[in-house]
C-alpha cells in the first residue's frame, strides 16, 4: 500500500486492488476514511475520523490534488 502523503501525521495511501474513481485512503490513530479526489473532492467513508481531522485531510488533498492524481496514474499503470 503505497504512502502518497503524510501530512499532520496523517497517512494518505492506496491500495494496489483500487478502482476510479481516483480516490485515496486516510488512516490517523487508527481510524480510516476515503476521500474521493476526482472529478471532485467528496469524503466517501468516514470509520471515526473526528471533523478537525477530516477537515486537515481535505485540505491536504485540495492542496495536492494534482499529485495525488499523478501518483494514482503512475502506480496503476504499473500494475
Amino acid at each position: 500500500m503505497p504512502t502518497v502523503l503524510l501530512i499532520f501525521g496523517i497517512r494518505f495511501f492506496f491500495y494496489p486492488n483500487d478502482h476510479e474513481p481516483i480516490h485515496v485512503h486516510v488512516e490517523y490513530q487508527g481510524k480510516s476514511a476515503k476521500i474521493q479526489v476526482y472529478p471532485e473532492i467528496v469524503v466517501v467513508e468516514n470509520k471515526g475520523l473526528k471533523s478537525q481531522t477530516i477537515k486537515k485531510a481535505i485540505e491536504a488533498v485540495t492542496f495536492y490534488q494534482k499529485d495525488i492524481i499523478d501518483a494514482w496514474h503512475d502506480f496503476f499503470s504499473k500494475k
